[in-house]
């Protein structure tokens, strides 16, 4: 068979119209001599006549393609014995929603490509929407703020931004913003919420798309120190608006005080710290979490720490915005992921149960699990751009022989997460959260 690749329609999600590439790459890969074959879809926000006045053939079935490109999960009834799956799996930290999903491709001996362990030799992951989920994340955090400080009296220009997904574009997104900027800087803000302070935990790409964001609006940045001994304070008429960065040494502590914090120690001990992000919530009104979270580090928030918070006399902190959005994960108020549609719920201090909206006695959680998607076609083209000089190494690969003969550059050899229907070595850990799952119906 010659060398051809699918482009999957999205269809685990019904607000999903990103993807992988977009018909001006995908064209540029044919012209390579590989055939790219283009699942119609409807809802994609490139229409299937994109790819077809540049030549591209859109069909219904991709039952041509050995290799199938796609972007987010993948219904457990459509996998195809023997073919080879890129796409964002979200199944090596074990997520238990995922595990049948992943049992079925290695039942039917598929080779999967995980894009978020395509990685360079310093671990660096190389191809990501991390920034425009942070764009997006920070849109709809300031958009939920808005509504929830009009629920309680308070009236801001920030009613002034709507959700990401309702803008045109992010130009016409970071306009409404500037509007709002503007006005804030002519009018101050209300006194029961000046100096507003946005906290953003993480510094990544995530929070560099965040901070794209939140730059928009009339503010300085304090440390995590200045929060703490209150000259944030100072200066609030001129810049009613605070912006603190969280680092790893800011978020823990060391157990054992009498040696400093160290990032390597961290990463590779953190059972040698605990969690101290509980000082600065009385001081927030706003938390972004952009952090990158696994069950052995300490958690960002804790449902202790919020109800204790709310035990208090008028806690600040009206809005997170868990961008991050693992479930019950570093903010552990998080407690299920949103979509587009129904994007915010208020995390209930007294019940534990969330209430979808603004109202209610506990922060408002903005917790949508496909951010990019809410600006699909700058995310889109981004991601593409960086997935297309992968595509060659990745349609020409013999995926006949074993794992050590597999020939693909290192970083996309370092995603093969399973091959030919066996979790490669770096993965085989993944095999006792499978067991744990069991087998899908």
């Amino acid at each position: 068979m010659a060398k051809a690749i699918g482009i999957r329609r999205e269809d685990m999600y019904h607000w999903e119209r990103r993807t992988p590439l977009v018909p001006e790459d995908a064209a540029e890969i044919a012209s390579s001599g590989i055939e790219v074959i283009v699942q119609s879809s409807d809802k994609r926000a490139f229409p299937d006549d994109d790819y077809r006045r540049l030549g591209l053939r859109v069909v219904d079935s991709l039952e041509e393609a050995p290799v199938i490109v796609g972007l987010k999960e993948i219904p457990i009834d459509v996998f195809e014995e023997g073919k080879v799956y890129t796409f964002f799996s979200h199944t090596i930290k074990g997520q238990p929603a995922n595990m049948p999903m992943l049992r079925r491709a290695l039942d039917l001996r598929c080779t999967i490509i995980d894009y978020e362990r395509i990685v360079d030799d310093a671990g660096k992951r190389l191809i990501f929407f991390g920034n425009f989920a942070g764009l997006a994340g920070a849109i709809d955090t300031l958009w939920t703020l808005g509504l929830r400080l009009a629920w309680e009296g308070i009236e801001t220009p920030f009613l002034g931004i709507s959700q990401a997904s309702t803008y045109p574009d992010l130009e016409a997104a970071k306009g409404a913003i500037r509007d709002v900027a503007a006005r804030i800087g002519e009018e101050g803000l209300p006194d029961e919420i000046s100096p507003l302070v946005i906290g953003i935990a993480g510094y990544g790409n995530v929070s560099k798309g965040a901070q794209g964001i939140i730059d928009l609006l009339p503010l300085r940045e304090v440390s995590a120190a200045e929060l703490l001994n209150g000259t944030y304070k100072e200066g609030r008429k001129k810049e009613p608006i605070v912006k603190v960065v969280f680092r790893e040494e800011d978020t823990v502590l060391r157990l054992d005080r009498s040696r400093p914090f160290d990032l390597k120690e961290y990463y590779e001990h953190p059972e040698r710290y605990r969690g101290a992000f509980e000082r600065y919530l009385p001081h927030l009104h706003v938390l972004l979490n952009c952090i990158y979270w696994e069950p052995r580090y300490p958690r960002l928030v804790t449902k202790g720490a919020i109800r204790s918070l709310y035990s208090g006399d008028g806690p600040k902190l009206r809005a997170i915005g868990d961008i991050s959005c693992d479930v019950e994960g570093g903010i552990e108020v998080t407690v299920k992921a949103t979509e587009p549609d129904d994007p915010v719920y208020v995390y209930d201090v007294k019940s534990g149960d969330a209430r979808s909206g603004v109202e209610g006695e506990g922060p408002v959680i903005m917790a949508v699990d496909i951010l990019p998607s809410e600006l699909p076609r700058e995310s889109s083209a981004y991601f593409s751009r960086i997935l297309k000089g992968f595509i060659p190494a990745i349609a020409s690969a013999d995926y006949s022989v074993g794992f050590d003969d597999l020939d693909l550059p290192a970083p996309v050899k370092r995603a093969v997460i399973a091959h030919r229907g066996e979790l490669t070595p770096d993965y085989r850990y993944i095999e006792r959260y499978l067991h744990r799952a069991g087998r899908p119906e």
